[in-house]
């Protein structure tokens, strides 16, 4: 702890104060001892003073003193870094609904697995968090607008329905049009409030065919970075998935390099994830990330009930040990 993390640092200086009081003490000790050696006749001393005081007699004293320096730092105001939830903040999970959904390499299927990982995200995440839904196929529709209510986002969930090509673009787009028109609903100062999108896709991006298109899903990435909305990508699926269209089986591997570039260019977190506990920890760090900020807040409390805890402890034991106050 240094002295920037307090916000009143000067009372500190009463520490000179309560070191001042420990070595006064101790030189009043060694004067009376000094005084009881100048009593020469030791077999009279015995006789009159049996049982001299141990060393217990300063347990009082020094508990009354480190409840003072105790005390002291609670005065300065000491601060710590403290996880606070977050609030007024807005969270967009886009889920993509394209036919390679339905490979079956990740139990039961990609889409099933997904959806369950997307309900547990929805009743974890921090209550007062707003969580809107976007599904995207071909394109992109918003199925839930950012609420507080996770039941209505979880039913939509349930009811994610699969269709072709993947707009992962449009996606972005379509959830940045989510969250500006929450921001400004909510109003509430300049600054909007802080948002985050939450991508989970499992293949490469069709619509358009570059992602540098206007469209494009680097094109929205580097948008929402202009617009201070990191978008973290869920790789989910293997390399070894396939789907059966018109009695073709056609291989569906997982676009790593795309969806690791669109979380790159837009300042948020890449994540891979090929069965349901894996999806499901990726889900818990964006929780994590997302539900709860870091802040430097007041830490005086402990200092403060050691202190008055060490205060009395030393006026019992003076009590108890001397039948009178220190």
């Amino acid at each position: 702890m240094s002295i920037s993390d307090f916000t009143a640092p000067w009372w500190l200086l009463f520490l000179f104060v309560v070191g001042a009081l420990a070595s006064g003490y101790v030189a009043v000790q060694r004067r009376r001892m000094r005084h009881t050696l100048r009593f020469t006749n030791l077999e009279l001393l015995e006789k009159v003073a049996p049982q001299r005081p141990g060393r217990s007699r300063h347990v009082p004293v020094a508990l009354l003193l480190a409840g003072l320096a105790l005390l002291t730092v609670a005065a300065a105001g000491p601060t710590a870094e403290q996880r606070v939830p977050r609030n007024r903040a807005t969270v967009v999970l886009v889920i993509d609904v394209s036919l390679s959904m339905q490979a079956t390499d990740v139990e039961p299927t990609r889409l099933a697995a997904a959806q369950a990982a997307a309900k547990s995200f929805a009743d974890d995440l921090t209550p007062g968090i707003n969580l809107g839904l976007v599904a995207f196929s071909g394109t992109a529709s918003v199925l839930v607008s950012p609420t507080t209510n996770r039941e209505a986002t979880k039913t939509a969930i349930d009811n994610l329905q699969l269709s072709e090509r993947t707009a992962t673009g449009e996606a972005i787009f379509t959830a940045l049009q989510s969250v500006d028109t929450l921001a400004a609903v909510l109003g509430g100062g300049d600054q909007a409030p802080p948002a985050r999108i939450v991508l989970l896709s499992d293949g490469k991006q069709t619509v358009p065919e570059s992602p540098d298109d206007p469209r494009g899903g680097f094109t929205a990435a580097r948008q929402a970075a202009d617009k201070d909305v990191p978008v973290s990508t869920i790789s989910f699926g293997t390399e070894y998935g396939t789907v059966t269209i018109e009695d073709e089986r056609i291989p569906v591997p997982v676009d790593d390099p795309s969806l690791k570039e669109i979380a790159n260019l837009s300042g948020g977190t890449f994540f891979t994830a090929s069965n349901l506990q894996e999806l499901e920890d990726a889900y818990n760090t964006l929780e994590e990330q997302i539900g709860y900020e870091t802040t430097r807040g007041d830490a005086s409390r402990p200092w403060l009930i050691l202190g008055v805890l060490a205060v009395a402890g030393g006026v019992a034991a003076a009590l108890l040990l001397r039948q009178r106050l220190p």
